[in-house]
This record gives structure tokens, C-alpha cells and sequence, in this order.
């Protein structure tokens, strides 16, 4: 049995607000990409971890994570919802005492916030990173809500579970735990913030 939390990485959306041609995840940020930070951010934390991706962005995650850490998933099958692509990755690590569930469009998420959730997790069922009462990502859930996540369908499945069991938040200096990139505008603001986080990307 893993001794610590596994981070999910949900890369599998199809980035349909982002206006650019190429989806947001290949967008370019500080040394690498959207997608290659968030995942350099989750190195960093040392926690374990599983990409749940698409064809289409394997290449990218394959950079940073290795092969044993992706879960590949048709389109069509990401197509059906943010909880079939949990359900993927909490079914890739089945015996792990819980996971973190990060957006991979979260690359400003520091590996603290992270470590902030995971050892949260050792005493709450559900746990959530908040900044400023502001709750944000990572969302995590220890083993005994197993079954519940691989019973998750659509795009609302993980609000209804958050519904029945509600999260104890835990409260952290990083604002990233607030931010995602969905457009443009959120591409050039995380690139004006990566070179003052220092990350090794």
C-alpha cells in the first residue's frame, strides 16, 4: 500500500474556452508549458502522482511523468465527464490512503499547498486548499470514499459527493491553489507570475 496521498492530474478536457489554436496545455510557461509546470509543481511536492490524459497530450505529460504514471483514455471517453476521468486515475492507484484531485490547467499550485492537503487528509474523509476562505484545488479524499469516486459520472458528480461529505478546508499562503487558465487573458497573467515563483521548469 503507498504510504502518502496520490495526486491525480486531470488533463483530459478538450480546452474548449481557450481561444488559441493549439489546446492551453501546450501553451508555453516560463521554461515549459501549462501542463509541464503543473506537473514539475507536483514532482516538487514528492508526493506520488498519476496523469489521467488523452493521445492528444500524452507526448507532453511523457516529458515530466513516467510511463507507469499515465493513464491514456480515448477522447470519447474523457468526453464524458471530469468524473469518469477521476474515476480512471483513482482506479489506476486503488490501493493508495487517498488522493488529491488537481486540474492540470493549475499550474501556479505550489507543492505545500499540496502537502497542506495530504496531511489534512490523515484526519478528515474530504479535504479541500483554500486561500483567504476562498476554496480552490487541490480537493482531497481518503480511502474510505473509494467506491463513492469510481462511481463518479459527468461533469457534477464531484459536487453532489462533496455535498454528502463536506470538506475540511485548509487554509494556505498560495494564491494558485485559486487559479486556472481558461483563456488568454489567464495565460499572460500566469506568465507575468511564474518568474517571481522560481520554479524549476
Amino acid at each position: 500500500m503507498s504510504e502518502r496521498p496520490v495526486v491525480v492530474v486531470v488533463a483530459a478536457g478538450r480546452s474548449s474556452r481557450f481561444a488559441g489554436v493549439s489546446h492551453k496545455l501546450v501553451q508555453s510557461l516560463g521554461g515549459s508549458t501549462v501542463l509541464g509546470t503543473t506537473l514539475a509543481q507536483v514532482m516538487e511536492s514528492r508526493l506520488p502522482c498519476v496523469v489521467v490524459t488523452t493521445p492528444a497530450l500524452e507526448p507532453e505529460a511523457a516529458r515530466v511523468v513516467a510511463g507507469r504514471d499515465l493513464v491514456v483514455i480515448p477522447q470519447h471517453e474523457a468526453d464524458k465527464g471530469l468524473g469518469h476521468t477521476v474515476a480512471a486515475g483513482v482506479q489506476a492507484r486503488p490501493l493508495a490512503p487517498g488522493w488529491l484531485l488537481l486540474p492540470a490547467d493549475m499550474p501556479l499550485v505550489g507543492p505545500q499547498a499540496m502537502e497542506a492537503v495530504a496531511q489534512a487528509l490523515q484526519q478528515h474523509t474530504a479535504v479541500v486548499a483554500q486561500h483567504h476562505g476562498r476554496r480552490g484545488h487541490p480537493v482531497g479524499f481518503s480511502s474510505g470514499l473509494y467506491s463513492e469516486l469510481m462511481s463518479l459520472v459527468g461533469d457534477d458528480g464531484l459536487r453532489r459527493l462533496l455535498a454528502r461529505y463536506p470538506a475540511h478546508g485548509v487554509e494556505v499562503a498560495d494564491s494558485g491553489v485559486l487559479f486556472d487558465v481558461d483563456t488568454q487573458a489567464d495565460l499572460d497573467a500566469a506568465r507575468a507570475m511564474v518568474p517571481a515563483l522560481g520554479l524549476a521548469v
